[in-house]
């Protein structure tokens, strides 16, 4: 397994070629199509999963996948840990955990800010059926080392949980390639979210932390953690 590393964020990374493929003609995709039963989730702490080696990372227990690396992105305003991003094979799964209600989900209400976003900033973005349900696939504007204007291609794919939300956005070749995003999907649907029990309002990001207890070196096909890095969201929510 890759190690825990820091470097310059994966947004600079910049597709100016080739276009996002749109398929109007994709069949519908039930919203409940995770798999055999019992063997997918993204899941709750509190529910049954399966028992597998998962790094501690707070609101998010991510599971161990051969050749992952792991990096903690950092808020600028607040300085708190804001995100985690998860890099397999050149593609990367940044993964946010929130408060939600306790009977209504919110990842309907939240696709259509993030669209309505992508699309004041001069991008464009599709809503289509994908393996957990409805998803964005998206052509986000940024800017080349050229100084020209270019887009990069993403997928942000949701789940609404038990008073809880979690989002997932896929870069780098997962964004475009289906055969490539295979192994982060599963890793998304291999995902414990702990929600805690404290009172938070809708939308209130569950905090993260670095992997506690850490005294005794891992073992050698376990993850190893270096300081998170600074970095920008890839796209608000609202």
């Amino acid at each position: 397994m890759g190690l825990f590393r820091r470097g310059p964020k994966e947004d600079a990374a910049v597709d100016t070629a080739a276009d996002v493929p749109q398929d109007d003609t994709v069949d519908e995709v039930d919203d409940a199509a995770t798999g055999p039963a019992g063997t997918r989730g993204p899941w709750d702490v509190d529910t049954s999963h399966p028992d597998l080696p998962r790094v501690d990372l707070g609101a998010i227990r991510l599971p161990q996948v051969d050749g992952m690396e792991i990096r903690l992105e950092v808020d600028k305003a607040t300085n708190v840990v804001s995100a985690v991003a998860v890099l397999l094979d050149g593609s990367s799964l940044q993964l946010q955990a929130f408060a939600a209600p306790r009977t209504d989900g919110i990842w309907d209400e939240i696709r259509e800010e993030i669209a309505a976003s992508i699309t004041q900033q001069g991008g464009t973005v599709d809503d289509l059926p994908g393996p957990y349900g409805r998803e964005l696939l998206a052509r986000l504007p940024v800017r080349t080392p050229e100084g020209r204007t270019g887009h990069r291609p993403a997928r942000f794919i949701g789940t609404d949980g038990p008073r809880w939300f979690l989002r997932g956005v896929l870069t780098g070749r997962a964004a475009v390639e289906p055969d490539a995003a295979g192994r982060l999907e599963e890793l998304f649907g291999q995902v414990v979210v702990v929600r805690g029990t404290d009172a938070r309002p809708p939308r209130d990001l569950l905090p993260l932390q670095l992997p506690g207890g850490a005294t005794p070196p891992p073992a050698p096909d376990a993850p190893r953690f270096a300081p998170p890095e600074r970095g920008p969201e890839i796209t608000e929510i609202g």
